[in-house]
């Protein structure tokens, strides 16, 4: 009877973690499936491919939101950060500064989708690893820093733009918001490359378990040798990049960088993540359920 009920006890712990595990998808598939029976057209490859190329750019941010919380942080600045990254990139793309472009002029005289793609993901990172560093070293909670940030981001903006959009970027850097491989679009494409590289750096790499180990418990995690506030640093950094790099996709798809974009996106992005499964405590969580969630 003891060997039963043990029995019965592992049985229930599997079936605990199965819903730990594939909960979201599970919750997913279902809702498809109710979807497609309301609406047959829901499933058309077309309606499909609409669908990931809108949810790459929240993805995108969403998997460097997952370093950030793997260590029981928080960054509620994304929003703001993107609308930022996608205006600089603008401004690099066009050429010249936020007082002698022409806001509306199509083509560009500017240094081009390449110049514009490493001006967001620079700024971003280093935007992020200024916000790790005043959490790790200023000792400041990472929900006021990035609280702040979400202002700060959002005015530096709107005083580089002047208030108005920058639109008419040239085919070159539109492709990367409206292209096609094939019938897959192009974020869709970057989104699943980029996943893909986070889960492998999660799951097989001593940097990804250094994440986990200080997310668990930061304090064991530093007496046992690892570099606690360069790991906390450098999962800001990341979720910047990611930022930034949606900022230059957002930009491409729409032609154009506003500085309203990105409003909302934080508490969009934070909830596929926690949706995800991964734990606001920190220490639990994956890719895998960030894109699903």
């Amino acid at each position: 009877m003891t060997s039963t009920t043990e029995r019965s006890q592992r049985g229930g712990v599997n079936i605990a973690r199965l819903l730990m595990s594939f909960g979201p998808l599970m919750f997913l598939a279902l809702l498809i499936i109710v979807f497609t029976v309301l609406k047959p057209s829901f499933i058309d490859p077309i309606n499909l491919f609409n669908i990931m190329r809108q949810i790459s750019i929240t993805g995108l941010i969403a998997l460097g939101m997952t370093f950030v919380i793997l260590t029981a942080g928080i960054d509620l600045s994304v929003g703001s950060l993107l609308a930022f990254c996608g205006m600089v990139a603008a401004v690099v793309a066009k050429g010249g500064t936020a007082n002698t472009l022409s806001l509306s002029t199509t083509g560009t005289q500017g240094y081009g989708w390449f110049a514009a793609l490493l001006a967001a993901v620079v700024v971003g990172a280093m935007a992020g690893g200024a916000q790790g560093f005043a959490i790790t070293r200023l000792k400041v909670p990472p929900f006021v820093v990035t609280l702040g940030g979400l202002t700060v981001f959002r005015g530096l903006t709107l005083t580089i733009s002047n208030g108005g959009p920058i639109s008419g970027f040239d085919a070159s850097m539109r492709w990367f918001g409206t292209g096609l491989i094939g019938p897959v679009p192009v974020p869709a494409i970057i989104f699943a490359i980029a996943a893909i590289l986070c889960h492998i750096v999660l799951r097989y790499t001593r940097y990804g378990r250094a994440v986990y180990a200080v997310g668990g418990n930061a304090e064991a995690a530093r007496l046992s040798g690892l570099r606690v506030d360069r790991i906390l640093i450098s999962v800001y950094i990341i979720v910047g990049f990611f930022a930034g790099l949606a900022a230059f996709v957002l930009s491409a798809r729409l032609n154009s960088s506003e500085a309203v974009a990105g409003i909302g996106y934080e508490l969009t992005v934070i909830s596929a993540v926690v949706i995800g499964g991964t734990s606001l405590f920190g220490g639990i969580g994956s890719v895998g359920g960030t894109v699903v969630g």
